[in-house]
């Protein structure tokens, strides 16, 4: 049968699809609103929203991944949806930074617990094999294209509408994500074993400790982590305070990183054909490093104009997709098959915890210190994780043997999933 064939599937897949850009979209009106309540401070207020963000998402998606099957699932999805789109209708009506810093932590928080639960769902609606697999791709895919697109869907956006009215929208599209959950059969889980997803995240970070290419990987997400904090917290201060832009021009700054981003992802798949993924990922970092260096060295000499800016921009855009593209097939050779949940469920969180150090640098340091300093110390972090994942993942890494973390043996396929 084909994937989209599947009535419960497609629209359950239509729901996470309009949640995610909801998401997406929100966080860029986010930065809009942190400039109007904060002014010169919005990076500060912007950092520590969005490391309010990471930790929800450290902390809750396992919790959510161990117990969801204790809940009933459609009623979860929905009141998921109902929560974010109440809360993100809040947004606009609030007066303080506090204000902000609470309401986007119960929207992360839902987010956070959607994302574990949908994938739990996903066996239990695609049962033939072949279309399971291709729904976990269109799952990542959709993951994907939203963190490229939403901007550039902002931006558009924003050159007819006011910011506020971005997050009308999106809490209507939370809403009909909610009335397309409703719409789904979707049977409640039966009760699963006593490994927690702490356990299994545990099990996976012990793994990436012990295999060589994946302690390159965890270099990499502090590069990654870098180098984008720059465009996601600086920008909308860059845009406003040093170019003097608009609140579209925030928008499609953001949008001149997302393009490249995706540019690179469509013509990555053949060049991977052929390249070795340390080669790929190490160059990546190598344009990262050297986005945020250039950033730092332009802003210190006041040359970091407006086709400057979008030229370091796509080039963090670039060199983010070099690095992140293959990871998921890094992951997935460099332990069994049973275990692959465990390695993806210790890559989010060690990603999630590189940004937990670098958003708090952009937003606090770049308010109290100004850009250049502060994307000095951001290109410092850089090019330390960009020679330690060149140290840590050996050159002449041969064919991988997937035997680096072990696991009793599944046949249900949830295990793929789990905790993921």
């Amino acid at each position: 049968m084909r994937l989209f064939g599947i009535r419960d599937y497609r629209r359950l897949f239509g729901a996470q699809v309009i949640a995610l850009f909801g998401t997406g979209l929100t966080t860029v009106a986010l930065g809009l609103l942190a400039y109007d309540l904060a002014g010169p401070r919005a990076g500060a207020v912007l950092g520590t929203a969005l490391t309010v963000k990471m930790v929800m998402y450290v902390a809750i998606a396992p919790l959510a991944a161990a117990y969801i099957d204790r809940l009933p699932r459609r009623t979860f999805l929905f009141l998921l949806d109902a929560v974010r789109g109440a809360v993100v209708l809040a947004l606009p009506l609030v007066s303080e930074v506090w204000h902000v810093y609470l309401l986007i932590g119960l929207l992360q928080a839902a987010s956070a617990a959607f994302t574990p639960t949908f994938q739990a769902v996903i066996p239990d609606i695609v049962t033939d094999e072949a279309d399971y697999t291709r729904a976990l791709s269109a799952s990542q895919v959709a993951s994907t294209m939203e963190s490229l697109l939403s901007p550039v869907l902002a931006a558009v956006a924003l050159t007819f509408l006011s910011f506020d009215r971005l997050f009308l929208g999106t809490s209507a599209g939370f809403l009909v994500s909610a009335a397309l959950v409703l719409s789904t059969r979707i049977p409640d889980a039966r009760p699963g074993g006593r490994t927690g997803a702490w356990e299994k995240t545990a099990a996976g970070i012990r793994t990436f400790f012990g295999t060589p290419r994946l302690r390159g990987v965890m270099a990499l997400n502090l590069v990654v982590a870098a180098a984008g904090s720059i465009v996601v917290v600086n920008t909308v201060n860059h845009v406003r305070d040093v170019l003097g832009g608009t609140r579209s021009d925030v928008a499609w700054m953001l949008a001149a990183s997302g393009t490249g981003t995706l540019l690179t992802a469509l013509v990555l798949p053949r060049v991977l054909d052929r390249a070795a993924a340390r080669t790929v990922m190490t160059t990546g970092a190598g344009v990262l490093a050297g986005g945020t260096v250039a950033a730092a060295a332009l802003a210190a000499t006041g040359l970091l104009t407006w086709t400057a800016t979008a030229l370091v921009w796509s080039a963090i855009g670039v060199g983010t997709a070099l690095v992140i593209t293959p990871t998921g097939k890094v992951l997935r050779a460099s332990v069994a098959r049973n275990a692959i949940p465990q390695a993806f469920a210790a890559q989010f969180a060690l990603s999630h915890l590189a940004w937990l150090v670098t958003y708090p640098v952009a937003g606090r340091l770049g308010t109290t210190a100004g850009f250049p300093l502060t994307w000095s110390v951001l290109a410092a972090l850089a090019l330390t994780g960009t020679a330690a994942a060149l140290l840590l993942w050996p050159r002449h890494d041969g064919r991988p043997t997937p035997t680096a973390l072990t696991a009793p043996a599944r046949t249900d396929r949830s295990a793929l999933t789990e905790a993921a």
